[in-house]
């Protein structure tokens, strides 16, 4: 019998209806168009808008229509792994939530939060239970309110983020199609540059820590840049050297839509032309979680069957990984 791989074989999107635009942005901090675009490439970002709506919402019409674009039914789902780093709440889960609403009533799941390389996380983890062949079918999404945690006051952040959600389906594929390896990495002394200060067991909330506005995403900028231009290239330069891939191999580059800066230096160290470098993020700013699977959605059509793709993310913790995998389909 042949070594089972785990394929995607089915992906999906959704994003919010209102556009929040840099000239809006501009009528609530100090900053303008230019400014946003020459150091982010950032020119709209989607917003949820309504009350009592958070990243599982935008997970349902996502996944509903990955499921009947696959055509099964949501009962089929053996495992969701939620990524995100804005759950509905503490707890449950928000997979046990996403799951009561589309009905995967077979499911088990959970929530892995890695900040921004939450998605490729998840991936990778989500094709170790198609591998042993303890799972057929594994849903892994990527699900963002960032809207949430973003402090419209500071404009060094609130630039950058928006809402988002996008989802991946992996089965089993006897071809040599799919995850071929992966490499994830972390490491905790990058806390200090992105985090959020409240809202956790170590400061929980409280009247001071509101008044502080504490409870929304603090980034050092100059700092992450540079780590994430140095690791992000670095863990994707490494993962096509183990797997004796050069720049032509490479059908695309599927990158986190953190900065387009960044974007152009690990695409350069790859020695990928531009013309394999899948990217949105003048149209979504960073979705954090969503920011990949909504790339695959956009650019299903493009995509062909053995396609070489890799993935690059990097986020706050600091996060960084890299997935190498054969597009199935």
């Amino acid at each position: 019998m042949s070594k089972i791989t785990a394929a995607i074989t089915a992906v999906h999107g959704y994003a919010p209806d209102y556009v929040l635009t840099n000239e809006e942005l501009s009528q609530m901090v100090d900053t303008n168009d230019e400014w946003i675009t020459t150091r982010t490439g950032i020119k709209e970002r989607r917003i949820l808008k309504g009350e009592g709506l958070g990243s599982s919402d935008l997970a349902v019409p996502a996944v509903n229509a990955l499921l009947k674009k696959r055509g099964i039914g949501a009962d089929e789902i053996d495992l969701i792994i939620f990524c995100t780093t804005t759950p509905d709440m503490p707890f449950p889960a928000t997979a046990n939530l996403f799951a009561h609403k589309i009905g995967a009533i077979n499911a088990w799941g959970f929530d892995l939060q890695a900040a921004c390389s939450g998605f490729v996380f998840g991936l990778a983890t989500g094709a170790q239970f198609i591998e042993t062949g303890k799972h057929k079918k594994v849903l892994v999404v990527g699900s963002d309110k960032m809207s949430s945690i973003v402090d419209y006051q500071d404009r060094a952040t609130c630039i950058i983020f928006g809402d988002g959600c996008g989802a991946a389906l992996l089965e089993p594929n006897y071809e040599g199609l799919g995850v071929i390896d992966s490499i994830m990495k972390s490491d905790g002394a990058g806390i200090p540059f992105l985090h959020m200060k409240a809202g956790g067991s170590v400061k929980p909330a409280s009247h001071e820590t509101i008044d502080a506005r504490e409870h929304y995403a603090y980034q050092e900028g100059k700092s992450v840049f540079k780590f994430a231009v140095t690791n992000m290239a670095d863990v994707s330069a490494e993962i096509m050297e183990r797997n004796n891939l050069i720049g032509d191999d490479i059908a695309w580059l599927v990158p986190h839509q953190a900065n387009k800066r960044i974007i152009d230096a690990t695409a350069s160290r790859m020695n990928i032309g531009e013309d394999k470098v899948v990217i949105n993020i003048e149209r979504y700013g960073n979705t954090t979680n969503a920011t990949i699977p909504l790339c695959l959605w956009e650019w299903e059509d493009k995509f062909k069957k053995g396609d070489n793709i890799i993935m690059a993310a990097f986020g706050g913790g600091f996060t960084w990984g890299s997935l190498y995998l054969k597009w199935a389909y």
